[in-house]
């Protein structure tokens, strides 16, 4: 069974050196999944299988690209990134990966959290140029915020745990109540949780009716001077807006992990930069340096979509996509999108 593994980084490398796969015929390539992506003919006809990750866009043309695709195994949660209904209307399979960052993003999200509260980033910044300001420097206890947090499934729960042994009072926000921890959340509606919570984090899966979730309305309703966090997608945040509620003071700072249109925003190959552009719709080129311009803000955190990235999880991802290709030949439906 031939197996194309594509998006695959160094920190993989050393998951496949320890546990060999003979039940596949696995090629790895570095480089994402696209429309550009050349396939050689034996790879087109033989390859029943492929992996990718988020940097991958599968299209109907990446999908014309293959012959005989039985299934696509994506080493995430979300899925936006496929064709999902292009994938039902061929009957290829798409499987994904359930949960696997509930630890390093809850640990993430809280650390980015800390830092983002008492401006740690800006004071070491300062040392390094040896331009220490103190003032600038005083931040606020954890204890005495309320955190809101949109979405409750694996990652936000464990958000709203970690968060009570901090001490902070935690406001929640879902369609369905997480009867796990609802002895220490209080679950509001959405816009009270904007309202009335000092840090705002996100941990829902990005769908077209999530598309800009907290934009310019939704950033004037909250509080003078609060905080967000998004370690989930990012789509759900309307960066023109949210730079303008931090010129303007409103919001005071924010630490984003993802951002919109990641796969050109983040893009760290020797791509022509007017190729790039012109490749890019108007929204993603004015995202690409509004993100620029925000990264340059003492008050804002921006790191290149790695609250996932520890080789914990990463090993669980491998693990996991690997059971899945098994159970999916076997004909089981485990963590089956369609």
């Amino acid at each position: 069974m031939n197996l194309l593994f594509f998006d695959y980084r160094e920190a993989e490398h050393e998951y496949f050196k320890k546990n060999p796969n003979n039940d596949f015929n696995i090629k790895f390539t570095k480089s994402p999944l696209n429309d550009e992506t050349e396939i050689s003919e034996y790879d087109s006809k033989e390859t029943c299988i492929i992996s990718i990750f988020m940097t991958s866009k599968i299209t109907s043309t990446v999908l014309d690209k293959f012959k005989n695709l039985r299934a696509i195994a994506t080493r995430s949660t979300g899925y936006d990134h496929i064709d999902i209904a292009e994938c039902a209307r061929r009957n290829i399979r798409v499987l994904n990966v359930e949960q696997y960052g509930k630890t390093s993003v809850t640990e993430y999200t809280l650390g980015i959290m800390i830092a983002l509260v008492r401006n740690i980033i800006p004071a070491v910044r300062d040392l390094q140029r040896q331009n220490i300001d103190i003032k600038k420097y005083t931040g606020r206890d954890i204890n005495k915020l309320t955190l809101g947090v949109i979405g409750t499934g694996a990652i936000g729960s464990s958000v709203c745990q970690g968060a009570k042994v901090l001490g902070m009072k935690i406001l929640a926000n879902d369609k369905q109540k997480n009867l796990e921890i609802a002895n220490i959340v209080e679950y509001v509606d959405f816009e009270t949780i904007l309202k009335e919570s000092d840090i705002i984090s996100l941990h829902i899966p990005y769908t077209q009716e999530a598309y800009h979730l907290i934009s310019e309305y939704e950033l004037s309703i909250m509080k003078n001077g609060s905080y967000i966090i998004n370690t989930a997608r990012g789509e759900l945040i309307d960066t023109i807006a949210l730079y303008n509620a931090i010129q303007t003071g409103k919001i005071k700072g924010c630490a984003l992990d993802v951002l919109e249109c990641e796969n050109i925003v983040l893009n760290n190959t020797n791509e022509n930069i007017l190729h790039k552009l012109n490749k890019s719709n108007k929204n993603c080129i004015e995202n690409a340096f509004i993100i620029e311009k925000l990264s340059e803000l003492d008050n804002v955190i921006i790191t290149p979509h790695i609250a996932y990235n520890t080789t914990d999880a990463i090993n669980t991802i491998l693990e996991t996509t690997i059971c899945n290709i098994r159970d999916y030949l076997k004909g089981d439906n485990n963590n089956r999108i369609v």
